[in-house]
């Protein structure tokens, strides 16, 4: 696994400085950490296989550290690979969160609105089981996903993402990433999965 290249060249709002230590860093380290941990899978022994465990062993420790990091891997794709837009709805998307949700501003209210109860991510989702669009929220990577649903939209709520600029004040934040996403790229993911 490689770190991607950022897809834009500036957001609005949201510096230079903060989106570097986020994506050169933080990212970047996750990706590295995913290698090691896929590295140190493959060389588990028989012993260390047999001593597996749901309590504590390597294996468990190394499965969960994969979940984490492999989930903050693509998260933090799916999060840099639909910034750098003029932030302004277009595409089929915006009639099928209408659909989904009852109108644009609805998603949009309850989207912001789990940016503000999440510890760490919200995610717009294709959800496969149900045939339409869902938002859900996480405290950590390899918690709140759902099996079966494509991430189309993800916003990191962590303080990393936005304390720099903005230190607590997460709904200036909010306001800010809304205003930065590629609404075309959002799109073109969302006539892949539906």
């Amino acid at each position: 696994m490689n770190p991607r290249p950022l897809p834009f060249k500036q957001l609005t709002g949201i510096s230079e400085k903060t989106v570097s230590i986020h994506h050169d860093k933080l990212y970047a380290g996750y990706v590295s950490k995913a290698n090691e941990i896929a590295d140190k899978l493959t060389k588990l022994t028989e012993e260390q296989l047999a001593a597996a465990n749901q309590t504590y062993s390597d294996l468990r420790a190394l499965k969960d550290g994969e979940t984490f990091a492999t989930n903050g891997v693509y998260l933090h794709e799916a999060y840099f690979d639909i910034l750098g837009g003029d932030g302004k709805p277009a595409g089929k998307i915006v009639d099928r969160l209408a659909m989904d949700f009852g109108s644009f501003e609805k998603f949009q209210a309850l989207f912001t609105a789990c940016g503000m109860a999440a510890r760490g991510w919200v995610v717009l989702c294709w959800d496969l089981h149900e045939q339409a669009l869902r938002v859900y929220s996480g405290d950590a990577h390899n918690q709140g996903g759902v099996w079966g649903c494509l991430p189309l939209l993800a916003l990191d709520v962590y303080e990393h993402a936005y304390f720099i600029d903005f230190g607590s004040d997460r709904k200036a934040y909010l306001e800010a990433w809304w205003k930065n996403l590629d609404w075309k790229k959002i799109d073109a993911r969302f006539q892949k999965t539906a």
